[in-house]
C-alpha cells in the first residue's frame, strides 16, 4: 500500500516520535508505515486520517500487487 504519511508528517514539522505519540503507537510503527513495510489496521488508518484532517483515500492507496 502506498501512503503519504511521511509527507503529511513533514508538513507539520513532526518527528516520527511526535506522530507516534499522537497516534499512541511506537516510533517503529510509524517508520514501518512510512516505508511501506506495514499496513496499518483500519482503526489506525482512520485515526491517521482524522489527525491530518484528510479522507483515508487521500493518504492511503493500493500499491502494485
Amino acid at each position: 500500500m502506498n501512503n503519504r504519511v511521511r509527507e503529511l508528517r513533514s508538513e507539520q514539522n513532526w518527528s516520527q516520535a511526535d506522530l507516534a505519540a499522537r497516534l499512541d503507537v511506537s516510533r517503529q510503527t510509524v517508520n514501518a508505515i512510512e516505508t511501506g513495510k506495514y499496513d496499518p489496521s483500519l482503526p489506525l488508518a482512520f485515526k491517521i486520517a482524522r489527525l491530518f484532517g484528510r479522507p483515508i483515500e487521500a493518504i492511503f492507496e493500493p500499491g502494485e500487487e
